[in-house]
Parts: structure tokens; sequence; C-alpha cells
């Protein structure tokens, strides 16, 4: 496991490319009132559209707001902006604050749980309808559970020099990416023990529902070594999507089994059927709505137009990033994600890039890597824990020092070709955390929790409500709130401008939208 194949020596002749590497975070946040209930407003208007503006919408519900950056060359340069977006929407918020926690605050009943409105066009109707649906199948408590999206590319000269197969930048892109997913398969049970920030969650969350935790007090339930319940079976677990294994071996394997999930009937949600009471409740029975209800540690993604699906863009166009969905909100951290983190995610996601990657057997589906992960999400600080390397147990700690060895490199030529020294400083603070269980940030929150004496619940609302403070503790430069008010006040207008172009209705244009999915044959498949 410590040889690296020759070609990374490749990258150094060349090592300028890497400048190209651009990131971009979405980070999700409950709106909680000032005694940590999920609120029930309406999305403050003063952050605009949630349908049209492309830095403050919401994810699941009104209350569940997701912040979007756009793409950075650095990671400065990125969590500038996020915390320019956080500093703004703390500004707007008039007594209600935002959960620094991934695990949500305390949750009314699930009829008072308000749904994300998006308006009356057919564009903000289906992304509504679609929300409906996911009610209907999974409960609303678990679309409340929040998150860091850690958006990732690369130049597209890196493919060439990493000598990925294809006879075009497309199918290069579409190969090398998913090369990087399958090595992120087999390694993110790491990304579990480093970051994981969600051991406890409040009572309020399962309200009697059959669960294996322990109590921890009267208001908060874990599990000791648990690093991430959010990532659990705890948390996005599904019966029906527990049996879609999507394949990560070829783009054209994968596209197959994607479009087999939104055009297949499941008997469960047939039962439901699309309509109660003359109103849209799902927008279909299939086993997905569509392509994004997929819950999965990381995806392949392109920028689609509007009314494009996912899979048919990816099969048009291939590959153009990958989408990390696995961070839990960082609590000790005013945004949800420390520098440090950016980095070492940078350096890891490069490491699974280049390095060897072979294909996954039985179908294109890696059980043990399914399993790695799975375990360290709820025992990852276990004493003695062993995992499943290739077939072969391998302790915890001891593969953690072997992987943080192997992507040292790589934070190295980050920091050369970007003039730093934060790569390799990120790296350090995770080898700290191999070697010394109890600063992972679940360990961190749990120690927190019992020298502080409150419920995970007061706890959270006492941390969010310091990082509130923290953001609006000093103004925002002029031009920085002109031009996020500037945006607000566009996406008002463009949401209003996209009603009133509709001349269809929302069952045609449901039908089209349907009729939109393609047969997913890349192009450059077809063209050969």
């Amino acid at each position: 496991m410590n040889q690296r194949p020759e070609r990374h020596t490749l990258l150094h002749p060349k090592a300028s490319v890497l400048r190209g590497i651009m990131r971009g975070i979405e980070k999700e946040g409950l709106r909680v009132d000032l005694s940590g209930a999920l609120a029930r407003t309406p999305h403050p208007q003063q952050l605009g559209s949630a349908l049209t503006n492309p830095k403050i919408t919401t994810d699941y519900s009104e209350a569940l707001l997701e912040l979007i950056t756009g793409v950075h060359g650095s990671v400065e340069s990125l969590l500038g902006e996020l915390e320019d977006i956080h500093r703004f929407v703390a500004s707007k918020l008039q007594g209600e604050l935002i959960w620094n926690q991934s695990m949500p605050a305390l949750l009314p009943g699930e009829a008072d749980i308000p749904i994300g409105w998006y308006g009356t066009s057919n564009t903000g109707m289906l992304k509504h309808v679609y929300r409906r649906g996911l009610a209907e199948r999974y409960g609303k408590a678990m679309q409340c559970i929040a998150g860091v999206h850690y958006n990732f590319s690369l130049p597209d000269d890196i493919w060439a020099l990493l000598g990925t197969e294809g006879n075009s930048i497309e199918e290069q892109r579409s190969k090398g990416y998913l090369a990087l997913i399958r090595n992120f398969t087999r390694y993110s049970w790491l990304l579990m023990y480093l970051f994981g920030a969600s051991p406890a969650i409040s009572t309020s969350f399962v309200k009697g529902q059959p669960h294996q935790l322990e109590r921890f007090d009267d208001d908060t339930l874990y599990l000791p070594y648990a690093t991430s319940l959010r990532m659990s079976d705890l948390g996005y677990n599904n019966k029906a999507q527990s049996e879609l294994q999507l394949c990560y071996n070829d783009i054209e394997t994968f596209l197959k089994r994607l479009h087999d999930a939104v055009t297949t009937p499941w008997p469960a949600y047939e039962a439901i059927g699309t309509h109660r009471n003359g109103e849209w409740i799902q927008l279909n029975t299939n086993l997905l709505q569509i392509e994004n209800e997929y819950y999965s540690s990381i995806r392949p993604k392109r920028s689609v137009e509007r009314g494009e699906r996912p899979s048919t863009a990816l099969a048009a166009r291939g590959v153009q990033y990958i989408e990390v969905r696995c961070l839990d909100i960082d609590p000790f951290c005013p945004v949800g994600i420390p520098d440090t983190t950016s980095a070492f995610m940078d350096a890891f996601l490069l490491f699974c890039a280049v390095e060897d990657s072979p294909f996954f057997p039985n179908n294109g589906f890696c059980r043990d890597s399914n399993d790695n992960f799975g375990i360290v999400s709820k025992r990852g600080r276990e004493p003695g824990l062993k995992l499943v390397r290739q077939n072969q147990p391998v302790g915890l700690q001891e593969w953690g020092r072997e992987l943080i060895e192997r992507i040292g490199p790589y934070a190295e030529l980050l920091d050369t070709v970007n003039n730093t020294t934060l790569h390799t400083q990120a790296l350090q603070v995770q080898a700290q955390k191999v070697n010394h269980v109890e600063e992972t940030p679940s360990a961190r929150l749990l120690a927190d929790l019992r020298a502080s004496g409150r419920t995970f619940h007061d706890y959270t609302l006492a941390q969010s409500l310091a990082h509130h403070q923290t953001l609006t503790a000093s103004p925002l430069a002029p031009e920085t709130v002109a031009n996020l008010q500037r945006t607000a006040t566009e996406s008002l207008a463009e949401q209003v401008a996209i009603e009133n172009s509709d001349t269809e209705s929302f069952d045609t244009y449901v039908a089209k939208y349907h009729a939109a999915l393609h047969a997913p044959v890349p192009s450059w498949a077809a063209a050969q």
C-alpha cells in the first residue's frame, strides 16, 4: 500500500497545470428561532428568491438555507466568499439564527415542517412537488439533516498528463473523474473519521421511532464511538435505495443504472400514487423521482440547462466536476468548514485522481468500501477498530497513517504550486487526529457536552449564537453588501419573469420533463 506508481513524477515537470484546480461549496444550515426550534417562517424576502438567487437558496425546507459560492482557484478566496455570504445572511435574520450543526434542532411534528416554496412557475412547482415526494418517501425529519457539499474539478490538461484514455476530452474527463470516485469510495471512511461531527442528536429527531442509540442525557442520544450519525444508516437510509448499487467503473454503466432507477416503478411508491385530493404529491412512482434523489457520498456532476435532465447532460457532454457530499458541518467553525479541511480535501481528491484506481469487481460495487464507511460513521473512534482492505483486516489507525503519508506529496505539490504552506499544515492537523482520537471533532463535541453539562440542543444553540455574534461583529464591506443585495433583488424580478413566461399547464410541463430523459448513451460512444 505504500508503493506509489512512477507516473506521479509526471506531475512535477508540469506542476503549473494544478493552478487550474477549482473548488466551490454548497453549505446547508437550518434557520431556528432564538429558542432553538425550527423556524416556521417563510424564506426571508431580503435574501431574494429561493428559485433564482445563485448564492442563497433553500434545500428541502423553507427553514433549510443553502449558501452557494462560485468556483474559486484558492482556498482563501473560496472561504472568503462563503464568509461574506454567511455574514450577509446573518445580518438579515430577525430573531433567528443559522443552526451550526448537521443534525437538526428541535423539530415540530411532520405536518408543521414547511416544505420549500419556489413560487407558482412550472419550474418552481417542479422543485416543490419533488420535495413533497421526498416527504412521502422518507419523512420530513430526515430531510432536515444538513451538511457541506464540496465541489472539485481539475484542469483538462491533467488527463493527458496522467495518460487517461479517450478519443475526446469529454471521454478522458469522464474516465478520469470516475477513477477519482472509485478511489474516493475506497478511502472516504477516512473523511468520516477526520471530519465527522455528528455523534449525538436531540431526542426530537427520532420521536419514538426504533433505534439503537444510547442515552447521553434526558434530551440527547448518541453512540459512544460514532463520528457521523448523519452519514450512518440512522440518517440517509432508505430500503428502496439500499438495493440501488451504481457502478463507477464506466460512465455507460453508471448512466444506465441511474436511468433504470428513474424509470422503474417501485411498488411502495405506486401505492402512494402521484396525486392526492387532486394535488400532485410526487413527480412519479419510480424508484427515484429524479436523478438527484439518489443519496450518495459523492456524485459525478456537470452544469445543466433549464429543463435538462442531469443524466442527459452527463451523456451529452461528460462529467465536468465531482461533488463530495459526506462532510458534516464543523460546529466549531462559524462558516461550517475551516481552511484546513478545505486544503486537505484538495490534497485528498488530487490523490484520489492520480493514484491507480482499479475497477471494482462484483458488477461494479465494492461491498468492503461501503461497509468500512458505515462502520466508521457509527464506530470510528472505537479502540482497536478493524476495517477490511483487500479482504484482510487492518487497523483504522494503521491504515489512516499510511494514507496520510501517501497524500503527503500531493499536499507538498499544491503548496509549491500555490506558494503557500496551508496544505502541508492541513495534513499535519489530520495526522494529529489519526494519532490522537480525542482531537477529532466528534470526540471534541462529546467532551464539550460532558464538560458543559448541557444537552445537545442547548450546547448547539449556544454555539450557533456565538457564531452569529462573530459573523455580525463587524460590518461587511459596502461593495460586498451592495453586490449581494443586488443579486437578491434581481432574483426576485427573475422569478416573476419566469412565472409570467409560462404558457403551459404544470401537467404538460411534468410530462415534457420526464420526456427529456433520453437513452443514456454517451455522445462519444454513440459516435464510434
